[in-house]
């Protein structure tokens, strides 16, 4: 069966099929059709859908809601992230599953409302304080938009962590006939509950994985859920030992499991010297590219990053080997092209190739200034 839809239906519906149930946003371009998508579809199973009256107030109903047990998501811009910046904080410091859309559009400040962009990179990894880690996920096209969505529930309840979903103005918005049937459905696992116990500890931690059980606030055990720096208890705290293990916790719970979180697309060719890196909507550009120089005979390899922080280092890594070029599409001034740069080995040349005009970078941009044509 094939229908008619764009990415900002898809991602609601690959929501729903997570189990969803809480979802709150402010209306802001492009990232409204999510907003209003929800509104219709989520209380048709029982959710609760809420247009708050700002993006901060998003971001706080949906900590409350998750710390109630709630599966939650929310949905905004660049400049609804910016407002998101300091609640985010509070998700990575009280460990809260969630996940956060942001359909990207031309920056800085209200910059382009109806333009497509990819500016946001940096800003999701970096957006708040303290450099902690986060999980960012980022589309190529409907499909993506689904599966991808379902994979960020998932991790979000693996890590009790915020999870984005970086996708951009033209996915989320642009309608385009596709196969139901290709739609890749992946399980979100259960929310590891907290047993029934008097000595239940709310940040305490007894596995390998240093991420601790769950317990609703409200609950029959004791929870205290702060944005301050906190002992087992969710006491505040300025020993030093308690501090430093908190910490040091917060991180390695994400960047210890990176292999797990890692997600791409190598389509790699032996012997070939050239090597296509992408992620979200400039990928559609670079499949055209790799199969142009293909029909003309030239070797050319090509991946596809889907998990875009933590950076999938390996992976990039052995993709880059035995190669002296690597071409780095992307609508910013080279965000991501920065991250190549630091896995290259000495003598590969890594080239972006750059559009900051609200504009995409087409398959014959790519290959004239990647020097390929």
């Amino acid at each position: 069966m094939r229908e008619l839809i764009n990415g900002a239906q898809a991602i609601v519906r690959g929501a729903i099929d997570s189990g969803c149930n809480f979802f709150a946003g402010y209306p802001i371009t492009p990232a409204t059709d999510i907003l209003l998508y929800m509104i219709r579809e989520l209380p048709k199973v029982g959710g609760i859908a809420i247009q708050a009256e700002d993006e901060i107030a998003s971001m706080g109903f949906c900590i409350g809601a998750a710390m109630t047990g709630k599966r939650v998501m929310t949905a905004t811009s660049g400049p609804g992230i910016s407002l998101y910046s300091e609640n985010i904080g509070l998700a990575i410091m009280g460990e809260v599953p969630m996940v956060i859309v942001d359909v990207q559009r031309m920056g800085p400040a209200t910059g382009g409302a109806t333009t497509v962009a990819q500016g946001d990179i940096q800003f999701l990894r970096w957006g708040t304080s303290g450099g902690y880690p986060v999980i960012v996920l980022s589309p190529t096209n409907i499909h993506d938009c689904y599966s991808l969505t379902c994979r960020a529930f998932d991790l979000s309840e693996r890590f009790r962590i915020p999870v984005f979903l970086a996708t951009d103005k033209e996915t989320a918005l642009t309608l385009m006939t596709v196969e139901v049937d290709e739609y890749d459905h992946i399980a979100v696992r259960e929310r590891t509950e907290a047993r029934s116990s008097s000595k239940y500890l709310p940040y305490g931690v007894t596995t390998a994985d240093k991420v601790p059980f769950f317990s609703s606030v409200g609950g029959e055990h004791i929870m205290r859920f702060t944005t301050s720096t906190h002992d087992e208890m969710g006491r505040l705290t300025k020993n030093p030992e308690t501090v430093r293990k908190l910490n040091e916790r917060l991180a390695s719970k994400v960047e210890e499991h990176t292999d797990e979180i890692s997600l791409v697309k190598a389509d790699i060719q032996a012997e070939a010297t050239t090597l296509f890196i992408s992620y979200g909507v400039t990928s559609r550009a670079v499949e055209e590219a790799v199969e142009t120089q293909r029909k003309n005979g030239r070797l050319v390899s090509s991946m596809t990053i889907y998990s875009l922080w933590p950076i999938p280092v390996k992976e990039i890594q052995a993709a880059m080997k035995g190669v002296n070029k690597v071409i780095v599409p992307e609508l910013n001034l080279g965000q991501y092209r920065l991250e190549v740069e630091r896995l290259a080995s000495d003598g590969v040349e890594v080239i972006g190739i750059n559009r900051v005009d609200g504009e995409l970078i087409s398959p014959e941009e790519i290959l004239s200034q990647g020097g390929l044509l």
